[in-house]
């Protein structure tokens, strides 16, 4: 077992780990983050996304160990009920959200998105969403729901 620090949606972690263990298995079973969804564990279906130290990584590909010294960001830490994400209003009000065992996986990826992208074309948003899998949504709910967010988060970060 080694010991590792890290910052999970802004809250200073120390957790022991095993050199196998992966990031979701972490996260899930030590750290109680059951927002972040363990769907395939083989990298192709992106419910485990996570925005490590600003860049969205599939959770099951990645080593805990990898985590030490970073900043770990899961949906549960993009908005709160009080108050949610702009990303997480557009998939309500477009209806994007169906099931939920994608959705978590899709907003971290999506935020990590527009970050660098605040201005994206239809086809870098399908290309953004290609590693996460939605099986109850034909995906134009989702686009629509990210080209909302977009304009709206321009809107307010305008100078």
């Amino acid at each position: 077992m080694r010991t590792i620090d890290l910052r999970l949606n802004g809250r200073r972690e120390r957790v022991a780990v095993e050199p196998h263990e992966t990031l979701l298995l972490v996260l899930r079973q030590r750290l109680a983050a059951t927002e972040v969804k363990s769907g395939c564990e083989r990298g192709d279906c992106g419910a485990c996304a996570v925005i490590l130290d600003g860049r969205a990584i599939n959770s099951c590909l990645t080593l805990a160990l990898q985590a030490d010294g970073k900043a770990i960001q899961t949906v549960r830490g993009l908005g709160s009920p009080e108050a949610p994400h702009p990303l997480q209003v557009a998939f309500i009000e477009a209806g994007a959200a169906q099931c939920g065992i994608c959705i978590p996986g899709m907003l971290v990826t999506l935020h990590a998105f527009l970050q660098e992208r605040p201005n994206p074309t239809r086809e870098e948003v399908r290309e953004a969403i290609g590693g996460n899998l939605c099986r109850c949504t034909g995906y134009q709910q989702i686009i629509e729901a990210i080209e909302l967010a977009a304009r709206r988060l321009r809107a307010v970060n305008r100078p």
